[in-house]
């Protein structure tokens, strides 16, 4: 049990630190509202009607979810390339089944129009 005690400690340590800024802001931070912070922000240009009424195409946010899938999937490269040599045959053989898996999905998305923007 003894082991897990600093573990324990910086996960105490980082739970106060996390409620302890929450808190702290709010009491000690100014609160003044106005109409500017309550008006949408789009990089500086004023808000255009669309976005104050109007809906996001769908595949926006579908090219998003595809980015961050295929992003997360390449992540899984990083610890193979680092162990390559002490797994062998075996890790190659593992790597290239999920490579596979991957440009399946890519090619489907892509045959059924996920990529494109228009």
């Amino acid at each position: 049990m003894e082991l897990y005690v600093p573990v324990l400690a910086l996960a105490g340590l980082a739970t106060l630190f996390a409620v302890g800024s929450v808190v702290m802001s709010s009491v000690v931070g100014p609160s003044r509202a106005n109409q500017a912070k309550a008006d949408p922000y789009e990089c500086g240009i004023e808000a255009t009607p669309q976005a104050l009424g109007g809906r996001f195409p769908v595949k926006y946010y579908i090219t998003a979810m595809l980015f961050i899938i295929f992003d997360i999937e390449i992540i899984f490269l990083y610890p193979w390339a680092v162990r390559f040599d002490s797994m062998g045959w075996f890790g190659l053989a593992e790597m290239g089944l999920f490579l596979l898996t991957v440009f399946v999905a890519y090619a489907y998305v892509w045959r059924r129009g996920g990529l494109d923007w228009d």
